[in-house]
């Protein structure tokens, strides 16, 4: 893990959107297939984020070269989180299969073949298979989720996978507002929305914060929010 420049303490700072892009790039250009991945608690941006950088790093290298595998691929399906009794708690860390995003970030790294990854559609809210194929010359891989940093065995499994881990930090208050919207907008009412936030996502974003202090870059707001002109 590491290298292409070490992230510490004193880059904290200095993060625009074309420095993540360098970065992205730097590593393509690395032997093998390197994983960057962006963390950060619910509602920070993590996907917009990450998507934009996808973008525009297959707007220099090509659309096969780089692969966005979103954690959220890992959910649990609802019947097995029913069987589970974790259905009310949909998006904790105990409720994705991380032995198994470990397992597929190896494969990925291994190069031996296409490995197909999971997605995760919203207006289903259910993860489905074999989505996402990443090839095996395929340059540089994002993936983005909640957890990458957290102090867990499995989690730390999936992290010894990833090359550099960056922390996406956002204003609580901004934050809340666009999970409460994101809920509203698949469907929840109002109560319910502020309902599942209160009693599910801040949980885990209260876990969440707290792994900020391991990653390699913490990344403010402005560059999370960032919306770079099409290529």
């Amino acid at each position: 893990m590491r290298a292409a420049g070490d992230l510490r303490d004193n880059d904290r700072d200095m993060c625009t959107f074309d420095d993540l892009l360098a970065r992205v790039l730097a590593r393509a250009a690395e032997p093998g297939t390197p994983v960057i991945g962006i963390a950060g608690p619910p509602g920070a941006g993590k996907s917009t984020l990450t998507e934009a950088l996808v973008a525009a790093a297959r707007g220099r290298l090509g659309v096969e070269a780089v692969a966005h595998v979103p954690m959220d691929g890992f959910h649990l399906a609802d019947v097995e989180l029913r069987r589970l009794g974790r259905l009310n708690r949909k998006g904790a860390p105990d409720t994705f299969d991380v032995a198994g995003f470990a397992a597929l970030l190896r494969r990925i790294r291994s190069r031996g073949e296409v490995v197909y990854a999971p997605s995760f559609e919203r207006d289903l809210e259910q993860p489905i298979a074999g989505a996402i194929p990443v090839l095996p010359d395929t340059a540089v891989v994002l993936t983005e989720g909640n957890y990458l940093l957290l102090d867990d065995p499995g989690w730390s499994a999936v992290a010894a996978e990833i090359d550099e881990i960056w922390y996406c930090a956002i204003e609580e208050d901004l934050r809340v507002a666009r999970l409460v919207r994101r809920h509203i907008s698949f469907g929840k009412s109002a109560e319910a929305a502020q309902r599942w936030v209160a009693e599910v996502d801040e949980p885990n974003a209260g876990l969440v914060a707290g792994t900020a202090v391991r990653a390699d870059l913490v990344v403010p707001v402005e560059v999370v929010t960032h919306r770079p002109p099409p290529s």
